[in-house]
């Protein structure tokens, strides 16, 4: 008999409890941690029996912890990096974001879902998760070869089109039986309220921010700075989304990405990692909850074929595109296989797009079963790859 959990308190216990145990076990059998706290949400959710944690809690606890992710984000934000590998990263990632788009698009219209619906799901299934990627590479130890280098290079673009896809989803939402002239107006109030608030981070907060951070820090207590930066982060994306109308992910990366930099920065990073991770994980939690078992027998078909897009499609455009742009084979198959799934940022526009109501529950849970299966593949591919590029060359 379901146990309803009404309350905050009894949610934050009952996710947190169940994400360490399944988190351990995952980690125990070899997937990654975040399998393991989809699949805590899952038990825990509404769709099966058992301990019922309160949905709508889970998922107001779930916004903070994608506000602070990309507060994260933000903080480690780097032109520098990306200039270093910017003439295979750029290039690479918008052109395999076409392509998984075009073949997201494809795939949703070919199930019968809307055209909108198409549209964000192949939004969500373009971007690769930064957790899971940086996880298998340290593994390999991979983070500071050329092939990783390259990859997280890759990723910075995937955030950054991650904060131009929020930006336009809710344009996307409200261009249903609108006229091109009302889209082309949704679409310039958007950019102006976004052009606004970026010169406000610009021209004041990056220059108050870390002054204030500063000061703080200066007083010498650290449980008074570690409020600062929560407060920055959090106080920020609230202000962004009621004054400014985008999204809290939106608004917290920019204070993150203003602070980037900053003699303050590496010590906000330090201090809110912790933190952060906790809400990463309530928000995984939330995510799983959401997702109903039955969709493995009621859509196998979509899933399969969304699960090819991500495992195989963007893999072979990932490669085409690296030796196209003349690197190496190494580096091909290694940035081919990392990008080779789906995570936090998947779900943070697939749970954008299904608030506006632009994605059904159907897509939304093929998209969560698909991250499920490609997160749990990706450890062993990038793995697979590693060794097929340090294989002595056969004649």
């Amino acid at each position: 008999m379901a146990t309803p959990a009404t309350d905050l308190i009894s949610t934050i216990a009952v996710a947190l409890i169940a994400a360490f145990v399944a988190g351990y076990l995952a980690r125990l059998i070899g997937v990654p941690s975040i399998v393991g706290y989809l699949l805590a949400g899952v038990v825990v959710g509404p769709f099966t029996p058992g301990l019922v944690a309160d949905q709508h809690a889970a998922t107001e606890l779930a916004e903070i912890g994608v506000a602070l992710l990309m507060f994260g984000v933000g903080l480690h934000f780097s032109f520098a990096d990306l200039a270093r590998v910017r003439a295979v990263a750029v290039p690479g990632a918008l052109g395999q974001i076409a392509v998984a788009v075009a073949l997201g698009t494809v795939a949703g219209v070919a199930f019968g879902w809307s055209v909108r619906s198409a549209i964000v799901l192949g939004l969500a299934i373009s971007v690769a998760s930064t957790v899971v990627l940086v996880r298998a590479l340290r593994r390999r130890e991979l983070v500071d070869t050329e092939p990783g280098r390259v990859a997280i290079g890759w990723l910075i673009v995937e955030d950054l089109f991650t904060v131009v896809a929020l930006l336009l989803l809710p344009v996307l939402s409200s261009a249903a039986g609108a006229t091109p002239l009302r889209i082309i107006g949704d679409v310039a109030t958007a950019i102006g309220k976004v052009s606004v608030l970026i010169a406000l981070m610009v021209v004041v907060g990056s220059r108050f921010l870390p002054w204030l951070l500063a000061r703080v820090h200066d007083d010498g207590s650290r449980e008074l700075f570690t409020l600062a930066v929560l407060a920055t982060a959090v106080g920020i994306a609230w202000t962004s989304a009621v004054v400014f109308d985008v999204s809290l992910a939106l608004g917290a990366f920019l204070a993150g990405a203003v602070l980037s930099g900053s003699s303050v920065s590496e010590r906000a990073t330090a201090d809110i990692t912790s933190l952060t991770d906790v809400f990463t994980v309530l928000f995984f939690v939330s995510v799983g909850m959401l997702l109903d078992p039955k969709v493995l027998t009621t859509h196998p078909v979509e899933i399969l074929v969304v699960l090819a897009i991500v495992v195989v499609g963007k893999s072979l455009a990932a490669l085409g595109i690296v030796r196209a742009l003349g690197r190496p084979r190494a580096v091909g198959r290694i940035v081919a296989a990392g990008l080779a799934q789906i995570g936090e940022f998947s779900f943070i526009v697939a749970t954008a797009g299904r608030s506006l109501g632009l994605l059904t529950d159907e897509a939304f849970h093929v998209i969560v079963a698909v991250a499920l299966f490609s997160i749990t593949a990706n450890p062993p591919l990038v793995a697979w790859a590693d060794r097929s590029t340090r294989l002595p060359a056969t004649a």
